[in-house]
């Protein structure tokens, strides 16, 4: 017989919570749900108490505000409240696959809102980033973002308004559930941000506004799939729902592909549908930041993806001011993202990713909230977005701001690379796709574009490539683009040599190069080059995500080696013409303080 909510008394509750269970482990013990189980238990008195941690062991008074809860003392160790206050809720701990630009955003909040008059109150549990520093905020709560901890919270501090749009997608989907609760949300209202969060209802606000979006569709199973696959067609962009940084995302180019990925998707989300895109092959994938304030919106930057579409944002190197797209392309964008905001009712940040193709303007996605690329775009116009955003949150108008003009022309180029971790991890595939892969992230700032990329190169691996040979292999669907880096290759100095399809590819286009054997077709192959160290520099393009094939065995033994390799022909290109330019020119530097800064 199960546990019933009726059989709990105030010892019993608290004896519960003195080991930990949280309220919806006591709920789905006792067949309830998590509001009842609160509702009982604050019935019978039973709330935690807030500590501060001594941080000068006694010895004189500490006057840092770190504050705990435990169910194991009565007293709360909370001063009174003397003036307004906001409470931040962060992005909680930090994995792979997710940056800690989210902590930049909250932090700079924070100092805003302690400017604009406000008692600022961090809320986060990641104890290796700033938001968690001393002197960051006026109180910090160290404790988990889930709803019973905030709402603990939220009881004894009183606050006049909550931030949840600038930790990222943990704190943002607890939106709803305090906003039912009777706590203030600053900024974007629950119902804005699941106007874009829920894709039945987003797409029709693209449908009203005329704003086109690539075909969609759900499925739970794999028969389900190939409905959507039939209507839809190949190739497709799946995703399980309701993950992080593209966890178990991937792209699907036949039936066998889509069978063998719903398997694995019902691991990874088993009570949420997956989510079936048209994939945008060979599109340019375009980020926007941007600011609104439900009157007017301020676009902060324009972001045009190197790498082509499919591969995550947070992988995926990106450059503003737009280095190929024309003025009357990114008016247009400009104008999209005006028209969203404000249908949106957006108070404060909202990312916008859009894919061109063939000249048509695609919306892929809307987050009404701050974007991992936010810190980069803040740093290259010297306009502190985030900490624009608190200020609008708590009222001030985006007129009022003084603002520079948001289409105003740069005088460099900004560029952000993605640092990846493949080095510590032995086996790990390079191949970038829809799952963020990163770590960490670098920035290049020169007076032109290929020499930017060329100093995020420096920044991750500490050379580029001078001379030597540049191995080359590529699928099919890339022999043809490959000829041109090919030819800027060999006219930079470099030996060309390249697997038996590649190289005829080449040779039939006039390119010399040398041909050397697959790992499979015996010795020497090119695996024993890079094991010698004779390759300099690698491209290697494979076709969809079966990695367990040659392609796999060359980018392990390339990061074993530490040979600079990349995965993708866009990349590719960047990184010759950052070679090309670093010898003819050299690279000046470029410090940010040199840059126009804003307020």
């Amino acid at each position: 017989r199960g546990l019933h909510l009726d059989e709990l008394d105030a010892d019993a509750f608290r004896l519960l919570k003195r080991y930990g269970l949280s309220d919806v482990q006591i709920a789905h013990l006792t067949g309830s749900d998590e509001l009842t189980v609160r509702t009982c238990r604050k019935l019978l008195g039973v709330r935690p108490a807030f500590k501060t941690v001594d941080t000068c062991a006694a010895e004189f008074p500490s006057t840092t505000a770190y504050h705990y809860k435990t169910y194991d003392a009565d007293e709360t160790e909370v001063a009174p409240k003397t003036k307004k206050r906001a409470m931040i809720l962060g992005a909680g701990p930090n994995r792979i696959g997710q940056g800690i630009e989210f902590d930049y955003c909250c932090v700079h909040a924070s100092y805003a809102l302690a400017e604009a008059g406000f008692e600022t109150i961090m809320v986060n549990c990641n104890p290796e980033t700033v938001s968690t520093d001393y002197d960051t905020s006026d109180k910090l709560y160290f404790e988990p973002l889930t709803f019973e901890d905030v709402m603990d919270i939220v009881d004894v501090e009183r606050p006049d308004g909550v931030v949840v749009t600038l930790g990222g997608q943990t704190p943002l989907k607890l939106a709803n559930a305090l906003a039912a609760a009777g706590v203030p949300i600053m900024g974007t209202s629950p119902e804005s941000i699941d106007l874009a969060e829920d894709r039945d209802r987003f797409s029709a606000i693209l449908d009203e506004l005329g704003i086109t979006y690539p075909a969609a569709g759900m499925a739970s199973t794999f028969e389900e799939a190939c409905v959507v696959a039939d209507q839809i067609g190949f190739p497709l962009l799946v995703r399980p729902s309701y993950v992080l940084g593209g966890r178990g995302m991937g792209i699907v180019y036949d039936g066998a592909q889509l069978e063998k990925y719903m398997v694995e998707a019902a691991k990874i989300s088993p009570d949420h549908p997956v989510y079936l895109d048209r994939f945008l092959e060979g599109a340019v994938e375009v980020d926007l930041d941007a600011l609104c304030d439900g009157e007017a919106v301020y676009v902060g930057g324009v972001l045009e993806h190197i790498e082509m579409a499919g591969i995550h944002s947070g992988d995926s190197a990106c450059c503003t001011p737009p280095f190929a797209l024309s003025e009357a392309v990114q008016a247009n964008l400009r104008s999209i993202a005006r028209q969203l905001a404000l249908r949106l009712g957006v108070v404060g940040l909202i990312n916008i990713q859009f894919a061109i193709k063939d000249q048509v303007i695609y919306i892929i996605e809307a987050n009404p909230r701050a974007s991992r690329t936010v810190p980069f775009v803040s740093k290259a116009t010297g306009v502190p977005l985030a900490k624009l955003a608190a200020r609008v949150m708590a009222g001030e108008r985006i007129a009022d701001l003084g603002l520079p003009p948001d289409d105003r022309r740069l005088e460099h180029f900004s560029v952000k690379e993605a640092v990846m971790p493949f080095g510590r991890f032995p086996g790990a595939d390079t191949v970038l796709g829809p799952e963020m892969k990163s770590t960490g992230e670098v920035m290049g700032i020169a007076r032109n574009f290929p020499a930017a990329f060329a100093k995020t190169q420096l920044a991750i691996s500490y050379a580029l490539p001078a001379g030597g040979t540049v191995f080359v292999s590529v699928c099919d669907r890339d022999k043809r683009a490959i000829v041109s880096i090919a030819r800027d290759v060999v006219r930079l100095g470099f030996r060309l040599v390249a697997t038996g399809g590649t190289a005829r590819a080449l040779r039939a286009a006039g390119v010399a190069c040398e041909e050397v054997k697959k790992i499979h077709e015996g010795t020497p192959n090119v695996r024993d080059m890079i094991a010698a160290g004779e390759v300099s520099l690698m491209i290697n393009t494979p076709f969809g995500h079966a990695t367990r094939a040659d392609g796999y065995e060359l980018r392990l033994e390339a990061v074993k080696h530490g040979v600079t390799h990349v995965t993708n022909l866009a990349g590719a290109q960047a990184m010759v013409a950052g070679m090309e330019v670093a010898r003819a020119s050299g690279l000046a530097v470029v410090a940010l303080q040199d840059l126009p800064q804003w307020g």
